[in-house]
């Protein structure tokens, strides 16, 4: 049986995860980013356990990526994204966020 802090973990995984990949590759365009970071916080936090969600899409580097046809697709590079869930008597928040060293949208925990 897994521990309160241990399910805390797994479930903010899950969350980071889920969002990751259900929105990445979605057009957008500097016009559609206000809606679109609500949508996902809500989406997110109709899920067990959900405190908290704050999305946040690098309005920068979309308005560098876009088109001819004036939108580009959402990359995970874009994302900065802060979960927080609640289980019993365990919080966990998780994080993704785009590390420049690595190049990479990095998912972390901070407990």
């Amino acid at each position: 049986m897994a521990s309160d802090k241990e399910q805390a973990l797994f479930e903010v995984g899950i969350k980071l995860g889920a969002l990751y990949h259900q929105h990445i590759g979605m057009p957008i365009n500097p016009d559609t980013l206000d809606e679109l970071e609500h949508v996902i916080e809500k989406s997110v936090s109709l899920q067990p356990y959900v405190r908290s969600v704050k999305v946040s899409i690098d309005r920068e580097m979309v308005q560098k990526r876009l088109n001819e046809f004036g939108y580009c697709e959402l990359e995970g590079k874009m994302l900065d994204v802060r979960v927080e869930v609640q289980y019993k008597s365990a919080k966990a928040v998780g994080r993704i966020k785009y590390d420049e060293e690595r190049d990479y949208p990095m998912m972390s925990v901070e407990c």
